[in-house]
């Protein structure tokens, strides 16, 4: 085995899994976080993994495809699903966090491990002479982000992120807010599937009448915006729009989008409501709540005054407001083998949103991929390329083989699994059966490849 102690950049979800997953194999490991010597712009603490934006991971059973990709990243043993395992929050059928636990939690056991030495500090650029990781995130600083540019020698690709304002729950009016989950009624015989995060009644939903909604549209597109000074800044990704900005697309959409109100019943009234905005636990005490879906770009005043006309919050407590953040990512198909090496230079891999992955779990996943892949490097051992058919396989493979005139930052979905050798129209049990699969082939690979894995949880189950 070489000799050489293996460097991560950045401990963030990727950054954070890779080194466990190093660590966790026998290797020394050198992992270097920024922040606690020179902070970010959403950032709140100095631990890793710290989780910025909403503190759900996305649905936990396995007819959705973020479900999938946790019960693979179980199965290999993955510090983050486990830390978020250990300090979930009541969400449904969702796997949402107390975010301040679960960050703490990541801290404390990669700090506390005998192979893993922490550096509190910043690089400006990569080490030339240990094998790397750069997993710094779509918050990479100004230093390392030419450094970066640089090395790929292509443009980076430019789009903005939101983080959704909290709500400390004391605040709210609970005569008015009720809770509930959606109860997947169909209206004048049509069919709606319930998704897992819907599910069960862990959510706070605030109900608007049509003219109380038509004033909060009205308000909030006409709502002031904070200044953006660079153009790219006025880019933003399609599946983490500002609230505001879908408001804008027409006076309807908020209500089939984050505020529709199917499935919600107001008991005060026993019917659903206009529409509704909920609220989601955002800590262990359930002493606060997130906005779910209303990530915004706003001024801080106009939050105040714009989000206290949604009945139940005319005297909220906001412990945080919506901020917007530039979040950088590589033109991954350009520059990363699905081994996620850089395709020129073998001893460096990358990780993370940067590379053109959405959500955490998917971020922490292409952690898992790297690490394990910088492993068999010092072992002086072929690298994986992971099945095609698996949730992890898809996403690698789609980084590195999409098309790089238009590509987009993805997160886990059906869509890039290969299709069943005999389709199934029943979309549930279509999704059954891809995860079926999907579990059965990783099982193989594992063993044929000589790849360490622990038993499968039990709740591995199709649900």
């Amino acid at each position: 085995m070489a000799e050489k102690r293996a460097c991560i950049i950045g401990a963030g979800l990727a950054g954070s899994e890779a080194a466990w997953q190093l660590a966790q194999s026998g290797l020394e490991v050198d992992l270097y976080e920024m922040r606690g010597v020179r902070p970010t712009t959403v950032h709140h603490s100095t631990d890793f993994a710290e989780l910025v934006c909403s503190n759900s991971l996305g649905a936990n059973g396995l007819t959705a495809a973020s479900g999938l990709l946790k019960a693979e990243m179980r199965r290999l043993d993955s510090l983050i699903v486990a830390c978020a395992d250990a300090h979930a929050v009541p969400a449904g059928g969702a796997l949402a966090v107390d975010r301040e636990g679960f960050a703490r939690a990541v801290t404390e056991r990669l700090s506390a491990h005998p192979r893993v030495r922490v550096h509190r500090e910043e690089l400006t650029q990569l080490p030339g002479d240990r094998p790397t990781i750069v997993a710094t995130g779509p918050l990479t600083s100004d230093a390392m982000s030419a450094h970066l540019q640089a090395i790929a020698g292509h443009e980076y690709l430019f789009f903005h992120d939101a983080a959704a304002p909290i709500v400390a729950v004391d605040s709210l009016d609970l005569s008015i807010i009720f809770r509930g989950g959606r109860e997947g009624l169909a209206r004048k015989g049509q069919k709606r599937e319930v998704t897992p995060e819907d599910a069960g009644g862990d959510y706070l939903n605030c109900p608007l009448d049509r003219e109380t909604y038509t004033r909060f549209w009205e308000a909030l597109v006409a709502g002031e915006n904070a200044t953006l000074h660079n153009p790219e800044d006025h880019v933003f990704f399609e599946s983490c729009l500002p609230v505001e900005v879908i408001a804008r697309r027409g006076l309807d959409t908020l209500r089939y989008g984050p505020m529709k109100p199917i499935g919600l019943t107001d008991p005060r009234t026993g019917r659903w409501p206009y529409a509704v905005v909920q609220l989601r636990q955002d800590n262990a005490a359930a002493s606060l709540y997130n906005m779910v879906g209303f990530q915004t770009q706003l001024k801080w005043g106009e939050q105040t005054r714009i989000f206290r006309m949604i009945p139940g919050m005319a005297q909220a407590e906001f412990v945080r407001l919506g901020v917007m953040h530039r979040n950088t990512y590589l033109n991954s198909p350009h520059l990363l083998a699905p081994t996620l090496q850089w395709r020129d230079r073998p001893d460096l891999f990358a990780a993370g949103q940067m590379i053109g992955v959405e959500g955490y779990i998917d971020s922490a996943a292409t952690g898992l991929l790297a690490g394990r892949n910088l492993v068999r490097r010092l072992q002086g051992r072929v690298l994986l390329e992971w099945p095609r058919e698996t949730m992890l396989g898809a996403l690698s493979h789609y980084i590195s083989e999409a098309s790089p005139k238009h590509f987009q930052p993805m997160n886990a979905n059906w869509g890039l699994l290969p299709e069943l050798a005999t389709p199934i129209r029943d979309k549930k049990l279509r999704r059954e059966s891809l995860a079926e699969r999907a579990l059965a082939r990783l099982e193989s690979f594992l063993q044929d490849v000589d790849e360490p894995a622990l038993p499968f949880p039990s709740q591995t189950t199709i649900r």
